[in-house]
């Protein structure tokens, strides 16, 4: 089914207010099923009306994938409908652990490719997963705060994005419900993002970085196909 934006924000289908959502293209292939083989990422970016606007692919090696799981360093190039790529996001190997406060989770954004505009920080929390947004100037601009428990069952999870006082609602990454049969068999998973209409464009971008990092933290089967439930695992 085609997302839905989250109730209380704008999201008009004014092509200036047209929120991207992304979702991995396929489930796993073939030879992953047989094998175990991790295979890499691929998305597709659309906009409110369901046209889709950018695709990502996942630029990792074969040991990478295999050795260091959902955890593993990427490079994941956004490319639009004419084949430029026009954002690129590096991600380095850390841990995401609430265990290892000084080596958590990060993620620079790139638009266009080399230029970096923003990052993706986790923040250390005993039992939320954190993150702030910030700009090319390492300045934060939004924060955005997940449940405890990364668990659902006939219900989206939420990763409400707050201003920097976290006083205020003003977007969200929504982890979508597809269903029984794809959530239990397959590891395709579909997003939807919401923020606000007239957050600055470089801003965006990096929040479209910030699902695929905690599509990457929480949603990404491990070997053992279990999916992480909270920072403290």
């Amino acid at each position: 089914h085609q997302p839905a934006p989250a109730p209380g924000f704008s999201n008009a289908n004014a092509p200036e207010n047209q929120v991207p959502y992304g979702y991995p293209q396929h489930a796993p292939g073939t030879y992953q099923v047989l094998t175990g083989f991790e295979t890499s990422n691929r998305y597709e970016i659309k906009n409110t009306l369901g046209q889709i606007v950018y695709c990502a692919a996942e630029d990792t090696d074969c040991c990478t994938r295999n050795c260091c799981g959902p955890a593993r360093p990427f490079t994941l190039r956004i490319i639009d409908n004419l084949g430029h790529e026009v954002i690129t996001l590096q991600r380095p190997l850390r841990c995401s652990s609430c265990c290892f406060p000084c080596c958590l989770q990060e993620l620079e954004v790139q638009a266009p490719p080399g230029t970096p505009v923003g990052y993706v920080v986790q923040n250390w929390h005993p039992c939320l997963p954190k993150f702030t947004i910030q700009d090319e100037k390492r300045m934060d601009v939004l924060k955005i705060i997940g449940p405890c428990v990364i668990c659902s069952c006939c219900e989206d999870i939420n990763f409400e994005v707050k201003s920097v006082d976290e006083t205020s609602t003003v977007g969200r990454i929504s982890k979508q419900w597809t269903g029984f049969l794809k959530e239990a068999f397959t590891d395709a998973d579909n997003f939807g993002i919401s923020f606000p209409m007239d957050l600055d464009v470089k801003m965006k971008a990096v929040m479209i970085g910030a699902c695929f990092l905690i599509d990457f933290m929480f949603f990404e089967h491990a070997g053992d196909k279990q999916q992480r439930i909270g920072v403290w695992q």
